[in-house]
């Protein structure tokens, strides 16, 4: 976008989401503007005396720039201000009815309260004070010349233009409160967003934590206790093993400094042992006692603790949205090992654990949701924890009204001694 475009200033109402209330402001303003035209000539020509040429002038000053106001309505009221008062000051020439209003007759007062009326709606408060302020000035000043002396009828613009900035400028602010409204509540969902993201990742951190920590004790405590158990180690030998047991130490306590600052007040209840594959049966008995029946397919397999612990949240967020979402539904977990056709793995690169959840639709819709504004955030610590140990996720509703999910966890051979 040039300069030149970011400085073109927008027709009013031209952020509308509907098409038929951007062409507003243009329809107003041209049939205003073909209504005013004649209107003007003849009224300023019959009733008040001018002469054709003067009157068309006025009409046409006072008229066509109603049109510029769609798009700059301040520069549109310098033109129309000015034609105005250019008209109260040609009518004292004339000798008009009494019953006549002056200085501005009837149709620049129509013309005036639309342009007052597009001013609120683009120009700031102090422009409008400014404006209103200009226009009675005028209004009263106008009315120690005035022919016939002055009445409250000859401050008819002043008040109806005073109404018509107030009105445009109330629209105009709250079409800015609730602009800024939803800019904020989109901002708000994005960092909610990225707020339960960073805490799914938290949370994974610290059970892959307890994880790597355990192993790595182990390896300290079988490298500590080497040269106990194996009485006829080489004194280099027993030296290494002294050297990966300091090593591993070492390696544990930076873990767990680095890690530390993930374990907060409200993160005591996770200092237990991780769940795996042998926890998700308890999932399932406690789902079915909720009412729905649960087909349960286990799995036997050794498998790495991250990889168990995966499947558990999974299999855990799954059921849950069962619960939530469709109380009630025949749903079916899956647990299986695929086993590779050939040597060196299956045409995926090796053997994966497959986690499959699917559930039907309710028998009956809930009365009322469990659960009001439900944001699927759990589908990103679902994602969240499959993308870290390499593997796929499939999630999604069915055609007859259930969801399905299917994640696909990669293993290797080592893993099922």
């Amino acid at each position: 976008m040039t300069s030149v475009e970011a400085e073109r200033p927008r027709a009013l109402l031209a952020g509308a989401s509907r098409r038929w209330v951007r062409l507003l402001p243009w329809a107003v303003a041209f049939v205003l503007c073909v209504a005013l035209l004649p209107t003007t000539i003849v009224v300023l020509t019959a009733d008040y005396g001018l002469s054709g040429g003067l009157a068309s002038a006025l009409a046409v000053a006072q008229a066509a720039p109603l049109l510029l106001a769609v798009v700059r309505p301040l520069q549109a009221w310098y033109v129309i201000f000015a034609a105005d008062v250019a008209g109260a000051l040609a009518l004292l020439t004339v000798d008009f009815e009494e019953r006549l209003l002056w200085p501005f007759p009837p149709m620049e007062i129509v013309g005036y309260v639309g342009l007052c009326l597009a001013l609120g709606l683009r120009e700031r408060r102090r422009t409008l004070l400014l404006v209103w302020l200009a226009t009675a000035g005028a209004n009263v000043g106008l009315g120690f010349v005035a022919p016939h002396g002055s009445g409250a009828k000859g401050l008819l613009l002043t008040i109806l233009g005073g109404v018509a900035l107030l009105l445009g400028g109330v629209l105009r602010e709250r079409y800015e409160v609730q602009r800024r409204l939803v800019e904020q509540e989109t901002i708000s969902e994005a960092e909610r967003g990225r707020r339960t993201l960073l805490e799914e990742r938290a949370r994974i951190a610290r059970e892959l934590h307890d994880v790597v920590a355990h192993h790595m004790s182990v390896i300290t405590v079988q490298a500590d206790t080497a040269e106990y158990r194996l009485a006829t180690l080489p004194p280099d030998v027993r030296e290494e093993f002294t050297s990966i047991a300091a090593t591993a130490r070492e390696s544990l306590g930076e873990m767990r400094r680095l890690l530390g600052v993930l374990r907060n007040e409200e993160a005591h209840g996770e200092l237990v042992p991780q769940p795996g594959l042998t926890q998700i049966g308890q999932l399932v008995e406690a789902t079915a006692r909720t009412g729905g029946p649960v087909e349960f397919t286990p799995c036997d397999a050794e498998v790495p603790e991250a990889v168990g612990l995966s499947a558990y949240r999974i299999v855990q967020e799954a059921l849950a949205n069962v619960v939530r979402h469709a109380p009630g539904a025949a749903t079916r977990v899956s647990l299986s090992v695929s086993e590779p056709v050939a040597e060196g793995g299956d045409a995926e690169g090796g053997v994966r654990l497959t986690v499959l959840v699917v559930n039907g639709p309710p028998p009956e819709p809930p009365a009322a949701p469990l659960e009001v504004g439900g944001t699927g955030h759990g589908l990103v610590g679902m994602r969240e924890r499959v993308r870290i140990i390499g593997g796929t996720l499939d999630v999604g509703p069915l055609p007859d009204g259930g969801f399905r999910v299917a994640a696909q966890l990669p293993l290797t051979d080592k893993d099922f001694t």
